[in-house]
């Protein structure tokens, strides 16, 4: 049984291209961190700032985007986005003024907070079956993204290039994707007419909403603080090369790729909140483990087992927050594009916090230290992932008085149109 309807499937792709360079623009400046620190002579905390843009334009983004999508749809939302993207990409880096590549930070933001709302929207309305496989693979999409990128800066250092072009590079791909998503069709953005219970009740009467919002304000600080922050600290604390450190990034995105692949082909089976707490679960403890390493003894051995460390809090961490969001979508079938964007919204915030709060520890007290609050803030990612998944259990998205819920027999399942 296909995963998604023979007529979706060229749209499918197109979203899955998109979010495929989106991975990419996630991760590049953490990448690029130690060459920017290097080239640029920027500190720590200069580098949270224009890091810390990005993040906030990066929610501000997102909370809108959940209206965008809803009023104007995911396609012309997505095309506000790409054009974003194409501005900043092509102009960050070209300069060392941190203001001027604030600015473009902040624009990559935007663009990235629209695109995640919009192509997550439109990814539930094609998952007819309600699977949350689809969800998973697009979001292996972004993994896909996020180890290229990396891949693509080592290969710009081995052989002595501008490590800039690779942002160039990716504001020309995001003109042909805009091109594409130009002439494609979009599905609607929410169900059709929601029932009485969910026309009166507003979705933050529903503990799911404010629980995926703290789930997501953490696993996306930690993600992306982590992803961010990782070459820098494996520079400093176990003496690897830039070069080298830069392929850790691509480390962490191959076990987050290989859980987000991996589970739609392995597992079958329906029961979404058990794989959210257990995936969030195996990321805290490989953080926890890779921060202690940060405190012992230099050695060879340390190094290794730090690198596998990695690959195992990526693949942690992979099935998290399409989980989330598949949750959300059985509970708002009606107000998918509210309950995502303010989801996303606290994944913003803390893609915002958790960069800036590691900067500024980083600087006073040393990296150990800084990287030593993501495993604290892991610990709490998982708590929140818990209560969701308990909180989505007791509810039946499809029963009268769930509020988000529909009627029973009532279709979520919307039409294409242009």
């Amino acid at each position: 049984m296909p995963l998604i309807e023979p007529r979706s499937r060229q749209l499918f792709l197109a979203l899955f291209a998109v979010f495929v360079l989106f991975g990419t623009s996630i991760t590049i400046i953490g990448a690029t961190l130690p060459k920017i620190l290097a080239d640029f002579h920027w500190n720590y905390a200069v580098a949270g700032v224009v890091i810390g843009a990005g993040a906030v334009a990066y929610f501000v983004s997102t909370f809108a985007a959940g209206f965008l999508v809803k009023h104007w749809g995911p396609k012309l939302t997505i095309l506000l986005a790409l054009l974003l993207e194409i501005i900043g990409l092509s102009f960050f880096a070209t300069t060392p003024d941190p203001r001027i590549n604030t600015l473009l930070s902040g624009l990559i933001g935007l663009g990235q907070g629209l695109i995640e709302v919009a192509i997550n929207v439109a990814t539930l309305r094609l998952d007819t079956r309600q699977t949350g496989r689809p969800m998973n693979l697009m979001h292996g999409a972004f993994a896909v993204g996020a180890i290229l990128g990396p891949i693509a800066v080592g290969a710009l250092l081995h052989r002595g290039l501008d490590w800039a072009m690779v942002y160039r590079g990716m504001a020309l791909i995001f003109v042909l994707l805009a091109i594409l998503m130009g002439c494609m069709a979009m599905p609607h953005a929410d169900a059709g007419s929601p029932g009485p219970a969910a026309r009166t009740a507003h979705p933050s009467a529903n503990p799911a909403y404010w629980l995926s919002f703290l789930a997501l304000f953490f696993y996306v600080g930690v993600e992306l603080g982590v992803s961010n922050w990782v070459a820098e600290y494996f520079v400093a604390v176990f003496a690897c090369s830039p070069a080298a450190s830069a392929l850790l990034v691509s480390l962490f995105w191959g076990g987050l790729l290989a859980g987000r692949f991996g589970v739609p082909l392995f597992y079958r089976g329906a029961r979404h909140d058990l794989v959210l707490i257990g995936c969030s679960s195996l990321a805290t403890l490989a953080v926890i483990l890779i921060t202690l390493l940060g405190f012992a003894p230099p050695a060879g051995a340390t190094r290794t087992l730090g690198m596998g460390l990695v690959a195992l809090a990526g693949l942690g961490c992979s099935i998290c927050y399409p989980e989330v969001i598949t949750l959300l979508g059985k509970c708002f079938p009606h107000a998918q594009s509210q309950a995502i964007g303010f989801a996303a919204t606290g994944g913003g915030i803390g893609a915002f916090v958790f960069p800036f709060l590691m900067a500024a520890i980083s600087q006073h007290w040393g990296i150990r230290t800084g990287f030593a609050t993501y495993a604290v803030f892991a610990v709490a990612m998982t708590a929140f992932a818990a209560g969701l998944a308990w909180s989505a259990a007791q509810a039946d998205p499809a029963a009268p008085g769930i509020p988000g819920g529909g009627l029973p027999g009532q279709s979520s399942i919307p039409g294409i149109s242009k």
